[in-house]
């Protein structure tokens, strides 16, 4: 199959935060779906690879929020290329801790909910969770941000020439080799190797 055909899909783009044990964290997604009006049910899929990941599956209980056009890229490299195992994302960042005791950024947000999760189900590399909506609140009201409206408009476009070997197209990390392995997987957005592409 040729992989590009995934890229035609069209998502929104959200932080996903989560709380265990005094530590908040953070993460971007773009796999929020809501499945049921009422009640009012959504479905997430994490990857298995984020801190996110574990303190959903261990508490049951996250925030989503969305975000709008107006987020810069270092939004998306505060949440998406770095592991809260190592980093405080939310340092530095307007927030809000809502009732569930879970913070939410307030820039940038079109609005948020939080969720308390029903049932979950294994994924290959990710986990879905359906989830319960248990409240929420609009923000800016902006117009949010899509997957393709990131890729035109958010994030930086690659510079030619600079660096040899194989960027991801997703978050534009280089690996450096003459040859991607089949079962690589970017350190910093968890794409596969399949998400690459061969630059001069």
């Amino acid at each position: 199959m040729d992989s590009r055909i995934m890229h035609q899909l069209t998502y929104g783009l959200f932080v996903l935060s989560a709380a265990e044990n005094g530590k908040d964290n953070g993460c971007i997604i773009n796999t929020v779906t809501q499945v049921s009006a009422a009640p009012a049910h959504v479905t997430i899929s994490v990857c298995k690879q984020n801190y996110t990941h574990d303190m959903i599956a261990r508490t049951g209980r996250f925030n989503v929020a969305i975000l709008d056009i107006t987020a810069p890229f270092d939004l998306f490299q505060r949440f998406g290329f770095q592991s809260g195992r190592d980093a405080d994302k939310f340092a530095g960042v307007e927030t809000i801790r809502t009732a569930n005791g879970i913070l939410i950024p307030t820039e940038h947000v079109n609005a948020w909910f939080s969720g308390k999760v029903l049932q979950a189900w294994e994924l290959g590399s990710h986990s879905l969770f359906l989830a319960d909506i248990e409240g929420g609140e609009i923000m800016s009201g902006k117009e949010p941000a899509t997957y393709a409206f990131y890729h035109k408009n958010i994030k930086p476009r690659p510079q030619a020439g600079k660096r040899k070997g194989w960027r991801c197209k997703i978050c534009g990390y280089v690996y450096e080799g003459e040859e991607l392995p089949p079962d690589y997987v970017c350190p910093l957005c968890k794409h596969g190797a399949s998400d690459f592409e061969r630059i001069e």
